[in-house]
């Protein structure tokens, strides 16, 4: 497997992975921030994405937790998010109970989210 292509700043250092999570409660006209990360790495990202999802399915009733607990264990989901991630897409998982949506990202700096 050949190592993903890797987008350098001006100072020869790898651009981060923007990962964040936020809450867009019914109704309000703002988000809660939920968590924010910078990672090195597709993977790093990814790993991110799989704490704050199982955080956040932690927290929300079984049946709305399901789809974010099935999403943990997707193996070939994950894989798709790397290849997304390292091709240089942004990737979204959105979660809702019955009264928030919850969206967890991560994209390259320098993509639009």
């Amino acid at each position: 497997m050949s190592a993903p292509p890797v987008v350098l700043n001006t100072d020869g250092r790898p651009l981060p992975y923007l990962c964040r999570a936020a809450a867009y409660p019914l109704n309000e006209v703002r988000a809660i921030p939920l968590g924010a990360h910078d990672a090195t790495s597709p993977r790093l990202a990814l790993r991110w994405l799989r704490e704050r999802t199982r955080h956040i399915t932690d927290q929300l009733d079984a049946a709305y937790a399901r789809p974010g607990l099935h999403w943990l264990t997707d193996e070939a989901e994950h894989e798709r998010a790397l290849a997304y991630l390292t091709g240089g897409t942004g990737y979204q998982l959105t979660l809702y109970d019955e009264s928030t949506r919850y969206v967890l990202l991560a994209y390259p700096a320098g993509a639009t989210p």
